[in-house]
């Protein structure tokens, strides 16, 4: 069994999330894009302060990068990757967003 034997809905939208998230992982490793992170973007300017926005966006765009990558080889090559490799995808974003956690709350801090 394949990945194309369990996904539902038409090719063309597989290809366009995967655009999507390229796009706005192009946008964040860029420095930009600050607005579209959650918490952030609704924070006050003090609680901004405690943040470097340039790195909290790059550490958010290269773990966007990740899952975009994963998504773009599944929805490429759906026709031979084993339909378990949908459980290998879902696993390593949940370990993506567990280390952009990590990182966004020691690295992305400003120093006291």
């Amino acid at each position: 069994m394949t990945l194309k034997d369990i996904s539902n809905g038409p090719d063309w939208v597989f290809y366009l999330v995967a655009a999507v998230f390229a796009g706005i992982a192009v946008l964040l490793l860029s420095g930009k894009g600050a607005w579209l992170i959650a918490g952030y973007n609704t924070s006050s300017p003090e609680e901004k302060q405690k943040y470097d926005e340039k790195r909290l966006c790059r550490v958010t765009g290269g773990g966007m990068a990740v899952i975009t990558a994963l998504l773009a080889v599944m929805t490429i090559w759906k026709d031979v990757l084993p339909a378990a490799f949908a459980k290998v995808f879902g696993a390593v974003t949940v370990g993506v967003v567990v280390v952009i956690l990590v990182l966004s709350n020691t690295i992305c801090r400003r120093k006291p």
